[in-house]
């Protein structure tokens, strides 16, 4: 095994070319990416606060993986996430140490309850196709001869895709960029970012809790939901909050003989197999932006909310039991719920990586080769992220996709 780099509580260096805040999924991928840019060959400092990653949200995702977007940019960033992930041991440099990532593509399952909503899904199918992506529209029959389990009451269609959608073990693929970026020479601080240093149009370094200074070339934020205090100590502005999301997880006395797709219930309520059991969430109908610890779980969602559309659209769901359930945080963007991705439009060498709204780990392989690419050439060279860059929030022009869970 290769050497990496030790993980300090103090920076070897007082500079380095490019200092990233936030060493979950989207830190950790900026890392791996620059560590292996060709034309980069800088010093990278990831500061992350949380060393453990228990509070983040990458340690409660889902780890959903799906080319069912409306936007066709979404959908090319999920292909190649889709690609990058197959082929995950090759882009570790065909290391034996490196595991494959397993994937259950059991697909994702849109449900629609009434003709408008069917025609957005019949209209983001067409884009899906164009790219290459196996969606297809099926009608109440065809999905009840497919899944039995479901009731079709009420539902025009559906829309479904076996190809690449599931769910993916994320875990794997964050822990070895973590560690083949150390190897690298990538250096991984536990500490906590306090301040940003700016002069004028550029920052300059950031100041530890420690009370350290690091001076740096280029700051990226990778912040998750906390992305906006950081944004802030450099004076600039972030549409991104910290929004609460709700997993359960759920055993069932009956078998239903076949997984459930990642189903998204016209109620908002999702479910998929998860295993042996079951996961289930749904957006809150009240949805307060909370504070960055609050992890605090409200048992009346379920009550109120999840079990009910349960139970109606897979009716052997009337006798389960919960066996587990968590509270993690949306990266929210109040604009337009997709990530904010490239360089603020005064001060260019900061860098953001943020608001992903629940889609960071799908969108993790894409984004951070994408921010490397943009460090290391000044520009984009393998997909053109430019109209998910902060110019958009700033003109007041929301990037549009109709896809959102």
């Amino acid at each position: 095994m290769s050497t990496r780099t030790p993980i300090t509580t103090t920076p070897t260096s007082s500079s380095y070319d490019v200092v990233v805040v936030g060493g979950a999924i989207i830190g950790s991928s900026v890392a791996w990416w620059l560590s292996r840019e060709p034309g980069f060959d800088g010093s990278v400092l990831v500061v992350e606060k949380d060393p453990l990653y228990q509070q983040c949200s990458t340690a409660h995702t889902n780890s959903c993986m799906r080319q069912q977007f409306s936007n066709p940019l979404n959908v090319q960033i999920s292909r190649f996430a889709a690609d990058y992930v197959r082929d995950f041991r090759s882009w570790m440099d065909d290391d034996p140490d490196v595991p494959e990532i397993y994937v259950n593509h059991y697909g994702y399952m849109y449900l629609a309850g009434d003709d408008t909503f069917a025609d957005t899904l019949r209209t983001n199918q067409r884009v899906q196709a164009d790219l290459g992506a196996s969606t297809k529209i099926m009608s109440p029959d065809e999905i009840k001869a497919a899944y039995p389990f479901y009731n079709v009451d009420g539902i025009v269609c559906g829309s479904h895709n076996l190809v690449d959608e599931g769910y993916f073990d994320s875990g794997t693929m964050f822990d070895w960029w973590r560690n083949k970026a150390r190897e690298n020479g990538v250096e991984y601080l536990t500490g906590e970012v306090v301040d940003v240093e700016r002069d004028g149009d550029r920052v300059t370094g950031v100041t530890l809790a420690s009370g350290e200074t690091v001076a740096c070339g280029t700051l990226v934020n990778a912040a998750g939901p906390s992305a906006v205090r950081v944004a802030n100590m450099a004076g600039l502005e972030l549409p991104v909050e910290p929004r609460k999301r709700y997993t359960y997880i759920f055993d069932c006395a009956e078998d239903l003989g076949m997984d459930v797709p990642l189903t998204i219930d016209p109620t908002g309520v999702h479910v998929r197999s998860e295993g042996d059991a079951y996961m289930t969430g749904a957006t809150p109908d009240d949805d307060p932006a909370v504070g960055f610890d609050d992890f605090a779980m409200d048992h009346d969602i379920f009550e109120e909310k999840v079990w009910p559309a349960l139970v109606n659209r897979i009716p052997a769901f009337e006798r389960i039991k919960i066996t587990s359930q968590w509270a993690g945080h949306y990266a929210h963007n109040t604009v337009d719920h997709n990530v904010i991705v490239g360089p603020n439009h005064e001060v260019a060498n900061f860098i953001y990586a943020n608001g992903f709204s629940g889609h960071g780990l799908q969108q993790s392989p894409a984004i951070g080769r994408g921010v490397a690419e943009l460090i290391a050439h000044g520009e984009y060279r393998s997909l053109d992220l430019t109209p998910l860059g902060f110019e958009r929030i700033v003109r007041g022009e929301p990037f549009i996709e109709t896809a959102i869970i």
